[in-house]
């Protein structure tokens, strides 16, 4: 290991290989025990859904966000469901609504296909 390189002529120490490869995974073990591993969780719901099964579904989003896992958020439309994308839209920013105390949108309700995604991500203190 050189330990002054830019010296003329480069001081280099001689060292244990085995150590120092045993010190750096050592740093890297304990660099990860820090870091926070953020899962996604997803809940789906379709465009006409019922209040009380948005509650049910907003509960379950609310112990993920508590969790500190980021939620999304789906509906899926199914043949002339996909004329009234209006309405999923709505449903969507109610149950943002409902989940408001613990969760924040990350991304707007947008369109994937036959989906309309939106992602909640955890209220940061």
């Amino acid at each position: 290991m050189k330990v002054a390189p830019n010296a003329k002529p480069p001081v280099c120490r001689i060292m244990d290989y085995g150590k120092y490869k045993y010190e750096l995974a050592k740093k890297e073990k304990e660099a990860k025990k820090k870091q926070k591993i953020i899962n996604i969780k997803e809940v789906r719901m379709t465009p006409n859904i019922e209040d009380h099964d948005l509650n049910v579904k907003a509960k379950k989003a609310i112990g993920f966000l508590k969790n500190g896992d980021k939620v999304k958020v789906s509906i899926r439309f199914r043949g002339r469901e996909l004329g009234h994308t209006d309405m999923g839209k709505e449903v969507l920013l109610k149950f943002a609504e409902a989940t408001s105390e613990y969760g924040v949108i990350d991304k707007a309700p947008k369109m994937e296909g036959r989906n309309m995604i939106m992602y909640l991500v955890p209220k940061t203190e």
